[in-house]
């Protein structure tokens, strides 16, 4: 089981590993958009950390909706809106829980995907963190159904992510500000896949020290 406490560590975490990577993220932001995805994403989840002291008694969903309508407010560009109805739609998978079974956290990260997919409107393969979201909910979900815990499936879901971060490298930019410069996209590593990777690996890296 994943607990709440888990929870909000992982949060703190995942805010950390955007405070130390801040200016790899605005590097690759920089080759294919607004040189801000580091900035903004740092700005954003400091933001949300503040308000965890908040909702530090809460259930899982609402601690998770704080964080999405923390960024929803304070990340510009595409990221706060993706991450945001990602935090929401993730919220909602898990109402009312302090903790969470490995069905639980499927629940959340295919909620997650769903609500980007929608909101953002990319497929696999253009060159966004779906390509890094997609494969990492696919493993977990095969693990899942081989009956592995949390920790295990984790383990194969950011594997699978990592696997897909590599992979849009060598694609062509088909949504958001990338896309304007078509073939010239190409030999770069997406940054919003890379702050998703960061998110998973940093969960798992919570999981791992209990």
């Amino acid at each position: 089981m994943v607990s709440q406490a888990q929870i909000l560590q992982w949060l703190r975490a995942f805010a950390t590993e955007i405070e130390q990577n801040k200016a790899y993220l605005t590097e690759l932001d920089a080759a294919i958009g607004d040189a801000d995805h580091g900035i903004n994403m740092d700005r954003g989840f400091k933001k949300a950390i503040a308000q965890l002291p908040t909702v530090a008694d809460k259930d899982i969903a609402n601690i998770l909706k704080t964080v999405s309508m923390t960024l929803i407010s304070s990340i510009g560009g595409a990221s706060g809106p993706l991450y945001g109805t990602w935090f929401l739609r993730a919220s909602t998978a898990v109402v009312g829980k302090q903790e969470l079974t490995e069905q639980d956290v499927l629940g959340i990260l295919q909620a997650g995907l769903d609500g980007v997919l929608q909101r953002g409107k990319a497929q696999l393969g253009d060159k966004t963190m779906v390509d890094v979201l997609s494969p990492a909910v696919a493993a977990f979900r095969q693990a899942v159904g081989e009956s592995k815990g949390t920790l295990e499936a984790l383990q194969q879901a950011v594997a699978a992510a990592q696997i897909g971060l590599q992979e849009t490298i060598p694609m062509q930019a088909k949504k958001g500000r990338a896309s304007y410069l078509r073939e010239r996209s190409i030999g770069h590593q997406d940054p919003g896949g890379t702050s998703a990777y960061l998110m998973l690996k940093s969960l798992l890296g919570v999981l791992e020290s209990y």
